[in-house]
Parts: structure tokens; sequence; C-alpha cells
């Protein structure tokens, strides 16, 4: 099994959005790093959603892989923002996963908190500059994020 983090912004594409569609695609991605990365992703990975590029950036829920890398539809569609007119049917350039199994946390656990974390030292999402959108995360590294969503969820809801 693997642990991811996915960046989105959520008022293009929530937690939100993924609990009320349910399961939804995870399309767009034009970086070929992330791009592998979705192609190693298997159904049953966990997942975390980051909310970038907003007041607040940091996770605000979890997701599980619903559906392995398949062609990205968007790359195909001339109307479509994420159109790519390199990308053939028999030699798609893109993937993309289908997330599924949204679940919103009742605290945001920010950025700032995640940068306190000694834990994540090295982690791509804290590097300056970074603009990768999804990335792997080890499995300490994934537990700590949990640790520290619960330590959150006890001291800002009681």
């Amino acid at each position: 099994m693997n642990y991811w983090l996915m960046k989105s912004e959520p008022t293009f594409c929530g937690i939100d959005h993924l609990i009320a569609q349910g399961v939804m695609l995870w399309d767009g991605v034009r970086n070929y790093q992330a791009r592998n990365f979705l192609r190693q992703m298997q159904v049953g990975d966990p997942a975390l959603f980051y909310h970038s590029n907003c007041k607040t950036s940091g996770i605000a829920g979890q997701m599980k892989i619903v559906r392995a890398g398949y062609p990205d539809p968007t790359q195909f569609n001339a109307e479509s923002r994420y159109f790519d007119p390199k990308s053939t049917l028999e030699k798609p350039r893109w993937t993309g996963v289908d997330v599924g199994e949204g679940q919103k946390w009742p605290n945001l656990l920010p950025l700032s908190s995640l940068r306190q974390m000694p834990e994540l030292e090295g982690l791509e999402l804290l590097k300056r500059g970074s603009r990768l959108s999804l990335m792997p995360l080890t499995k300490a590294q994934w537990q700590a994020i949990l640790a520290e969503k619960e330590y959150v969820d006890e001291h800002v809801t009681n």
C-alpha cells in the first residue's frame, strides 16, 4: 500500500465537491513527475486531500483511490483547459485516477502546523517554491499527520 497527499484548490475542486459527488476523476495533472505518481496509485491506497491556493492552506480530509490510473479524458477534449494536442488515443500522455470515500476532517490541519512537524522534514510539500500537486508519503509521515490531526481535533473542538 502507498500513501499519498493530493493538492487542489477548494473553490475549484475541494473535499466538499468529492463528498457531494461520491467519486470523482482526479484530472488535469500536467506535470510528468506527478503523472508518474498517478500511474503508481492502486485501488485502496489512502490519500490526504490538501486545499491549496486559499486563505488557509492545509489538509482538509482524506480519501481513497477507487480506480487506478487510466488515460485522463480531458487531454483529448479540445474544449478542456487540459487539452493536449500531442496526446492521442493510441499514445495518451496524461493519467487520471478516481478518488472516493471522502471524509472531511472537523478541523483543517494547516500548512503552518505541518511545517512544525519534524517527521515531515524533507517532504516535497514543505519545500519553498514546490508546485508539485501530488506526492507520496511514507507510512511514518502518514501516521504522524493522522496523530497530529487527532491532537488538533481534541484541542480545538473540546
